[in-house]
């Protein structure tokens, strides 16, 4: 079960019933279990309470948390609740997703660099062409276009295009 599962199988009455503690009054009140007093200054309402003397409020985890001394999730799992059925579900599929995300955006950044190189490619080939050949020119650009081969390779090769990414 998860939380809002428990919450609708479980009132406060119900909560009260498990510790012994006295049904409310006509006005809805109890003694406070958490400080001692002589009149009733705990309200108890369907899902949630509140005491009026020392100010401890809150749902039925919290009752239960307060009650034991123990954590939320030793109460949760106290009223039947199960991380792994619900905690552990939600985190697998939030994981997955910005697992996929991580793999959309590295896909982007290697299409990304991949249209750049063609782009320089093409450029520097047609540079050479105008240029005079073995000029200094010339021998710049057409190492250029050598380093932007050598690149779209990596970038081509499953196997080092990751590393050209990083």
């Amino acid at each position: 079960m998860n939380t809002e599962q428990i919450k609708e199988h479980y009132a406060m009455r119900d909560i009260l019933e498990r510790y012994g503690l006295q049904n409310p009054n006509r006005a809805g009140f109890i003694l406070c279990p958490f400080h001692k007093e002589k009149t009733a200054s705990m309200k108890i309402y369907s899902k949630h309470f509140h005491c009026f003397g020392c100010g401890s409020h809150g749902d039925i985890f919290t009752f239960v948390q307060l009650m034991d001394g123990i954590s939320f999730k030793e109460a949760y799992a106290a009223l039947g609740g199960s991380y792994e059925n619900s905690f552990s579900t939600r985190l697998k599929i939030y994981q997955a997703q910005k697992k996929r995300e991580e793999q959309r955006k590295i896909e982007e950044k290697l299409r990304q660099k991949k249209e750049l190189t063609g782009l320089f490619m093409d450029i520097y080939r047609e540079w050479l062409e105008r240029l005079e050949p073995l000029s200094d020119a010339w021998a710049d650009t057409y190492n250029a276009l050598q380093y932007q081969e050598y690149l779209w390779e990596i970038l081509n090769d499953p196997e080092k295009c990751y590393e050209a990414i990083q």
